[in-house]
């Protein structure tokens, strides 16, 4: 087994990360390793449950379908292979739409959208460099579910630019239509009610 990294100066391959124990859960971003332990708390895992069965539902017969941590995306640069990718993330949900980034390890490629649940270990990675990062990959849709303010924040990737547009913040009181999948409306009281 290959040992995690140790310093910011070690540099891991999805090839590497595939070696590691099964105990623990672990993200690579540009071929360094964070730690994905320990699991995510009750609220979190609730959350991702009633996203997980929205979205479903709403993209029912769409050929598009979500898929919850953990579940490996591979996002390789410009002449890497899947194995040699020095980027390997395990959003808390990802939505794929047909089957050509898809195979038994989990997905080579962006995913259509991304929703990834604040936890205290890891809000700040995901409000900043998973931000850049799934915007670098041109993520179409990228919200961050905040449990604690009880909120979201949206951001929509613009093809032209290259880039995310000023996110938008949503409350719970409100219902978010994703921009990517109209067909799928998130009433935020029934995802965050305890």
């Amino acid at each position: 087994m290959t040992p995690p990294a140790l310093s910011f100066q070690d540099r891991y391959t999805y090839a590497d990360y595939a070696q590691w124990d099964d105990d623990e859960r672990w993200e690579l971003i540009e071929g360094v390793a964070y730690n994905m332990t320990p699991a995510p708390n009750r609220r979190h895992q609730r959350i991702s449950m009633r996203l997980t069965i929205i979205l479903g539902i709403g993209l029912k017969g769409s050929g598009c379908h979500p898929y919850a941590a953990p579940f490996d995306v591979r996002l390789p640069e410009a002449g890497e292979t899947a194995e040699d990718t020095y980027t390997v993330v395990q959003p808390d949900l990802s939505v794929f739409c047909g089957k050509e980034r898809l195979d038994d390890k989990g997905a080579t490629g962006a995913p259509d959208w991304v929703i990834e649940i604040l936890s205290p270990s890891t809000a700040k990675k995901d409000m900043t460099v998973k931000t850049l990062l799934y915007q670098k990959h041109g993520v179409k849709e990228y919200w961050i579910v905040d449990p604690e303010k009880e909120e979201v924040t949206v951001n929509i990737y613009n093809a032209q630019t290259g880039r995310f547009e000023i996110p938008q913040v949503y409350a719970i009181e409100q219902t978010v239509v994703s921009h990517a999948f109209p067909q799928v409306s998130v009433p935020l009281e029934e995802v965050f009610e305890d």
